[in-house]
């Protein structure tokens, strides 16, 4: 294998040289694109099979965080689009893979990871949210260092829709009116009802597969976070292109909008 191959491993060191003494990101997300391009690119039949491989990689890329002590990951699964505008094979295949390697793995084996969600998971079928949430339960009481973040049935505007309901809902127990919470209305309201809402907006997002774009992905969190954006398709994501990625962040200097 070319991770084996000595000018690979030369290419590494180099690479994690490079980091040392460098300021790394605390919370990296990414946007896992290019599942079926890569399984038209290997040459399988069904392209579908690509979710699969995406979904067994997400182990490897956790650990490389884990290493560099990248405490917290969020990762983009499936899109309130992509549920409702792709094929009913695929979208029924993709919550197979969520069920059987993602969740089941995180839930069964003893580790370091703690599991979040994010979306909307009622838009999901009943057996993937049941998985998803024993997951979540079965990791909550490790008192991990480690969290990672699933968005599935995941918009970025729905997200801060919901949480503008979740406000209205709790100023009308309390009695106050529309007009009483838009005066004293604060983005620091809006950021605790949001889905993610007690964990650290992401300092660097990844996106693979050569597009440019967000689409819909922590709209409200990445206001200030560092972009990458890597040719890589996700399942041939390799650790110099995260390395590169966190070189590119550590060589920036962060305004935060100044």
């Amino acid at each position: 294998m070319i991770f084996r191959h000595p000018l690979y491993r030369l290419y590494v060191r180099r690479l994690r040289a490079q980091l040392v003494g460098k300021s790394l990101p605390r919370h990296v997300a990414m946007v896992m694109d290019g599942n079926r391009r890569w399984a038209r690119q290997q040459g399988f039949e069904n392209p579908s099979v690509g979710h699969r491989y995406g979904a067994e990689h997400v182990d490897e890329v956790l650990g490389w965080c884990a290493e560099l002590g990248i405490e917290h990951v969020t990762i983009f699964v499936a899109s309130t689009d992509n549920l409702r505008k792709r094929a009913s094979g695929e979208v029924q295949y993709l919550m197979e893979v969520i069920e059987r390697i993602v969740a089941a793995r995180l839930a069964e084996r003893p580790g370091r990871w703690q599991l979040h969600l994010a979306g909307r998971l009622d838009t999901l079928p009943d057996s993937t949210r049941h998985a998803l949430k024993l997951a979540r339960d079965a990791t909550a009481e490790r008192g991990a260092r480690f969290h990672l973040t699933i968005a599935v049935g995941y918009d970025g505007r729905v997200e801060i829709v919901d949480a503008i309901r979740a406000l209205l809902d709790e100023a009308a127990r309390d009695g106050a009116t529309p007009t009483e919470l838009a005066r004293r209305l604060t983005d620091e309201d809006i950021a605790a009802h949001l889905y993610t809402q007690g964990r650290p907006d992401p300092d660097l997002i990844i996106r693979t597969s050569g597009e440019q774009r967000m689409s819909g992905f922590l709209l409200w969190q990445a206001a200030y976070s560092e972009l990458y954006f890597c040719d890589a398709y996700w399942p041939g994501f390799r650790y110099v292109d995260f390395l590169r990625a966190l070189r590119s962040y550590a060589a920036r200097q962060r305004r935060y909008g100044a």
